[in-house]
């Protein structure tokens, strides 16, 4: 039943119903802050599958999408490149390792750095 979308209700809650979870009051857990200087971030390159572009890789990310996604969009202006947010990983286009390195640990986390 999760896979269909309610198109149409008759429940005075509807509107106020939780967009991630759907229930009211929401169930989410709730976020906790995160402190950066209590998680080690890993950097890595790839090129398999990118049809031999170059991307440089944040992973073993805490579960905190919305800090992340904030976080790419800051990596992405220092960088001056694209990027994305997906599979709680962290993809920047092009091998950035030192700059993201210098900036991440400058945000308080620690940075090791994965691979060849």
């Amino acid at each position: 039943m999760s896979d269909y979308e309610i198109v149409y209700s008759d429940d005075p809650n509807f509107k106020k119903r939780c967009p991630k979870c759907g229930k009211h009051p929401c169930a989410c857990p709730k976020k906790e802050q995160l402190v950066p200087s209590q998680h080690t971030l890993k950097l890595r390159l790839e090129k398999n599958g990118r049809g031999g572009k170059t991307v440089t890789v944040i992973f073993e990310l805490p579960i905190n999408e919305d800090y992340f996604k904030d976080l790419e969009k800051k990596l992405k202006g220092l960088c001056g490149t694209g990027g994305s947010f997906k599979n709680n990983m962290i993809e920047i286009q092009g091998d950035h390792r030192e700059k993201i390195k210098l900036f991440l640990e400058k945000t308080g986390f620690k940075v090791k750095l994965a691979g060849g």
